[in-house]
């Protein structure tokens, strides 16, 4: 019994003894601030240099950072380790995180409408107190769904106070100037604010502030570590941009860049001479690298680590024993990930959307648990809607009660708004035309969601119409839809390949119709049209009569679109269906289509098959099945062929070239389309069932104006075509 004691003593000794040591090395070792600066993309490299401070067993005592700092010492002080901090980085899509919209397969198909007839980049708010803009090209709000996975924000709101390591986070207030430090508040909020590049990303709105990248006023915040942690020893990193120089400022876009680069350099190295002789200053070697490079940020990180490790030697002066550091890093970093069950959901801050609209996208219930990835999906479904400048959640504990809130932000410039878009066109066969569309929206004109859209064309072909389109339900699942419009147009009609005539094309229509919304896939709708149409020759041979005409009848319809982007989609699929059935004349018409897209990493392959002709009767040649233009027999001109019963096959592989810096969304091409067609009945010509062919070689993609691309095409019957076109069709 003596000796089990004697031996249990001398272990409490011992313990003892290591305790008091490992105490006493906590209280000799200097306290240490970290500051990590802000540098877009080139700031992946602080992770490298987090890990050389690992690896030398180097704890810190406060971190500081701004923009993409603020970004890794928000992760690194919610305890985030670098290696999963370099693989949740590489994991992220970086060019699709500056696109705040879902894929277009995962939009409400009221916004693929209006998607389709206007480009979003000039959607213009209008109210009483004039025209509202966009706050940025890019609202953030994958970035901060990213931020809220990053952090584990599911688990629960994470604010920085709590933090078990002390961080402050700079933004800038870009009223005043002000530089502004978050010590306090949620951390994903802080993150997002001070990464905000004025012009690109659009500002955090804090306690009646607008806040935007903090690197406007203290890019590299070595006062803020000595002030928040009296820090003894300083180790910075600068990972800024040079300045561009003279020669390479030439554009609006290298004009402003430069102007905030001079900004941030000039308090960089008011920060810099703060440095005393103890204090470590690391800047690693990133010539190549902007601040755009997002998608090279493994080999950024790796820069870090060379220029940290280049340094070894004055960074080993401050190593800890490593069961040290570990005890340290073991009451920072976080390794759960349970997320707590949820017993109430909470939908705040709507002032004219219908909470049904956010509700019936959220598949989280009570009792489950929040997945990142499922409510992200969740949440930009909503986006996807068109209403709202961006969309949160926090995961918040009260009384013992687990709480989600969604945090839906309506559109600042909203709820009315003015659409522009435009079109450039022009080929060798018939000339160039030119089109600018403009509209007046109004949206939730009452509690279930009505809108009333005014639109005008102008240019070659001109009109207006009014659409009212009405939900009947708050889901807005079912609705019905009203609308009148008159315009005219320029029909030009071939003799086989001949242009003989020109004719003006007046019109008017109007007519109503109910439907429903099949979730995401798309809509169904049944309804009738009545129009009014007026021919008159202006050049060429009389091919058509002279005169008006009506006709009308019940219209059905179904557009599933499933494809994951509107103009030059890299995978899903799409059906269209129309058919109409005159009440006066003695026809009816049908229209289908079906489209496949899918790709092998930038190879895009597409194929799709149409059918437009008559089940009852004959196409008139005032409704007339047509082919010609981009895509849709490439080699005739735009309605060249004009007929009843085409039947049409195309099929085309794309190669992507490049894309488009972030904030503009979008990828060039180069493709190669073969297309066939038959026509049961070619109007104006001689012959049945002929056949028709297209092989087209294109250059093009999605760019901020819309689709844009040229080319040629030629079929074997000696037709041959060069095209242009920029803007929405």
């Amino acid at each position: 019994m003596f000796k089990i004691s004697s031996v249990f003593r001398r272990l409490l000794l011992s313990s003892l003894l290591l305790a008091n040591l490992a105490a006493g090395a906590e209280l000799d070792r200097p306290r240490i601030g970290l500051v990590l600066g802000g540098g877009g993309a080139r700031g992946a490299a602080h992770i490298g240099v987090l890990e050389v401070l690992e690896k030398l067993h180097i704890p810190v005592d406060c971190v500081a950072g701004t923009s993409m700092g603020a970004l890794v010492a928000g992760a690194y002080a919610a305890g985030m380790a670098p290696a999963v901090m370099r693989k949740a980085l590489g994991a992220a899509d970086w060019n699709d995180m500056f696109n705040d919209n879902p894929d277009y397969s995962e939009m409400s198909y009221r916004n693929k409408v209006t998607l389709r007839r206007y480009l979003p980049g000039l959607e213009t708010g209008v109210s009483a107190d004039g025209a509202k803009y966009q706050p940025g090209v890019v609202t953030g709000q994958k970035i901060k769904l990213f931020f809220n996975q990053l952090v584990r924000a599911n688990q629960g709101e994470r604010y920085i106070e709590n933090l078990p390591l002390p961080l402050s986070i700079v933004a800038t207030d870009i009223g005043t100037g002000e530089r502004v430090v978050f010590r306090d508040g949620s951390l994903t909020s802080a993150m997002r604010a001070s990464m905000s590049v004025p012009g690109l990303l659009a500002p955090v709105n804090y306690q009646g502030r607008k806040l935007v990248d903090g690197g406007l006023v203290d890019n590299v915040p070595i006062q803020e570590v000595k002030d928040r942690c009296q820090a003894d020893v300083v180790i910075a990193v600068n990972v800024g941009s040079p300045l561009l120089k003279a020669e390479e400022v030439g554009s609006l876009l290298t004009v402003s860049a430069q102007m905030v680069n001079i900004l941030t350099e000039q308090n960089v190295t008011r920060s810099l001479a703060l440095l005393g002789n103890g204090d470590i200053l690391i800047q690693p070697d990133l010539v190549g690298i902007s601040a755009s490079d997002f998608p090279r940020h493994a080999e950024t990180a790796d820069r870090g680590r060379v220029a940290a490790e280049a340094l070894t030697t004055r960074l080993q002066q401050l190593s800890q024993p490593r069961e040290n550091y570990l005890a340290w890093w073991e009451g920072i970093e976080v390794t759960s990930r349970v997320s707590p069950r949820i017993d109430a959901i909470e939908v705040v801050g709507l002032a004219k959307v219908n909470p049904a609209m956010v509700e019936r996208y959220l598949q989280v219930k009570q009792n489950d648990k929040v997945r990142p990835s499922e409510i992200n999906r969740n949440l930009l479904r909503m986006y996807g809607d068109g209403y709202y400048e961006n969309i949160d959640y926090q995961v918040l504990s009260q009384r013992e009660r687990n709480i989600l809130r969604v945090l839906p932000i309506e559109k600042s410039w909203g709820p009315d708004y003015l659409r522009f878009a435009l079109n450039l066109e022009s080929n060798s066969t018939q000339g160039a035309t030119f089109g600018l569309r403009m509209a007046y929206h109004k949206t939730w004109l009452n509690s279930l969601g009505g809108e009333l859209i005014t639109n005008v064309d102008l240019g070659n072909n001109n009109g207006i119409g009014v659409s009212f389109y009405q939900p009947i339900d708050p889901a807005q699942r079912f609705f019905v839809d009203a609308n009148v419009g008159i315009g005219e147009t320029h029909t030009r009609l071939f003799v086989d390949e001949k242009q003989v005539a020109e004719y003006r094309d007046a019109q008017g229509a109007m007519g109503a119709s109910v439907g429903a919304n099949v979730g995401l896939l798309g809509q169904v709708r049944l309804g009738w049209i009545e129009r009014k149409r007026s021919y008159s020759l202006e050049i060429g041979d009389p091919s058509l009569p002279d005169g008006d005409l009506k006709y009308g009848g019940y219209r059905a319809t179904l557009d599933f679109d499933q494809l994951n982007a509107l103009y030059f989609p890299s995978a899903g699929w799409s059906a269209k269906l129309g058919y109409f059935d005159s009440a006066g004349a003695d026809y009816s018409r049908l229209d289908a289509e079906v489209r496949g897209v899918f790709s092998i990493e930038d190879t895009v392959f597409n194929a799709s098959a149409s059918f437009s002709g008559s089940p009852r009767g004959h196409l008139p040649i005032y409704d007339a099945a047509a082919m010609g233009g981009f895509l849709n027999l490439t080699a005739f001109a735009k309605n060249q062929i004009i007929g009843d019963n085409i039947a049409y096959v195309g099929v085309r592989g794309e190669q992507i070239i490049g894309r488009l810096p972030l904030g503009l969304r979008g990828d060039m091409r180069v493709g190669v389309a073969v297309e066939v067609a038959q026509v049961g009945n070619r109007f104006l010509s001689t012959g049945r069932n002929q056949v028709y062919d297209s092989l087209a070689f294109y250059l093009g993609g999605e760019t901020p104006f819309g689709p844009t691309y040229v080319g040629a095409g030629y079929s074997s019957s000696g037709v041959a075509n060069l095209f242009l076109f920029v803007g929405v069709p």
